[in-house]
């Protein structure tokens, strides 16, 4: 039966059945089951890979369909990581399937990722990146690292000893994580879906060649691929001295991952019901920090559009108004903007960011 599903593999010269049972022995764990992960876990299960493990906090959102694959509409609000795990063994029932409906954070990273032998991340934001590479880099496991941003992605393999013997991580690339604001995610910005299928796609090939030891994976290379004109091209990954990686367990569980180095929040984060009440009062001004471009268009009479594009303008000028409250997609470009506010104005105005953004409070909007 096992060798029937997995034939056309199997008769590839240089494959046959000692590349697939490296497969059947191997156990990778797949972070974030979205647009990346998605088709990651597809092919991943289709190649017979022994055990996967699928962590994921989120629920499916009728936002995700366009690219995250492995989900329907009869799916919306369900966990992640549960759907997925079901519709894979439909797929592929010898696989054994291990779910972590949980976010990843410090205090249970190095419990899960023990168990696997390679890990690929497909997740979405700066905090999570830094967290995996460097759990991983502790514990010396291979890293898949897969990334997409507007029309572009790109791949890499860290942690993995190529022939001159030198190993890099993604701090190598990136020795600082950014700011909130200073690059936007694919929520913010937007994606077609095909992309993250394509380098999901490629993530899952790169495992399997650092599994089964086919070809050249990208270890201390990162491919940057661009879909509009199909360029791609590889740079070579240098291992720096500028940054410092956690040396043990407790490292890991007291360096700070939050995306704004901070421990204490320079603003005040509100919800929909302190913006209406801050709103009804004459000396606020209601900022709106998202680029032109951006949906859906709020009313230019009661929020006024300053985009972070050119948001270091508005710095340099002075408002009257008393109570400032920024506004963005997420919440995230808003906290940015709001600290650069706080940073200038300190205690003399009421500075506030409306968590979760336009997104989380899409009712309270379009009322």
């Amino acid at each position: 039966m096992a060798s029937e599903r997995y034939h056309r593999q199997l008769i590839l010269e240089g494959f046959g059945a000692t590349a697939q049972s490296k497969l059947t022995a191997a156990k990778v764990l797949v972070i974030g089951a979205g647009g990346l992960g998605c088709p990651a876990l597809q092919y991943l299960t289709a190649a017979g890979i022994g055990l996967i493990g699928i962590a994921d906090d989120d629920t499916v959102a009728l936002s995700n369909l366009h690219r995250q694959i492995l989900y329907t509409t009869n799916d919306i609000g369900k966990p992640k990581a549960k759907v997925a795990a079901q519709r894979l063994h439909t797929m592929n029932p010898e696989i054994q399937f291990v779910v972590h409906t949980l976010r990843i954070e410090s205090i249970n990273i190095l419990e899960i990722l023990k168990d696997y032998d390679v890990v690929l991340d497909g997740s979405d934001n700066f905090e999570s990146r830094y967290l995996i590479n460097d759990a991983c880099a502790l514990l010396k496991k291979p890293l898949i690292f897969a990334a997409v941003a507007d029309y572009e992605g790109q791949l890499a393999i860290f942690n993995v000893t190529d022939e001159k013997g030198e190993t890099t991580n993604y701090r190598d690339l990136f020795p600082i994580a950014p700011k909130p604001g200073e690059i936007a995610n694919c929520a913010d910005n937007g994606v077609i879906g095909v992309l993250p299928g394509i380098i999901g796609t490629m993530a899952a090939s790169e495992t399997i060649k650092l599994i089964t030891g086919l070809g050249k994976p990208l270890v201390n290379k990162l491919l940057h691929y661009n879909l509009l004109n199909n360029e791609q091209h590889e740079l070579a990954i240098i291992a720096g001295n500028d940054y410092q990686l956690p040396q043990n367990e407790a490292d890991l569980m007291t360096f700070n991952y939050n995306q704004t180095g901070l421990t204490e929040p320079m603003v005040i984060e509100i919800d929909a019901t302190a913006l209406n009440n801050l709103q009804q009062k004459t000396s606020t001004l209601l900022i709106d920090v998202r680029e032109l471009h951006e949906v859906p268009a709020l009313d230019k009479a009661i929020y006024h559009q300053i985009p972070m594009s050119s948001f270091a303008d508005f710095l340099s000028t002075d408002v009257e108004e008393q109570n400032l409250v920024l506004i963005c997609q997420h919440g995230i470009r808003s906290v940015a903007a709001a600290e650069a506010l706080a940073e200038k104005y300190g205690n003399t105005k009421n500075i506030y960011s409306l968590k979760g953004g336009i997104v989380k409070w899409r009712n309270y909007f379009s009322n």
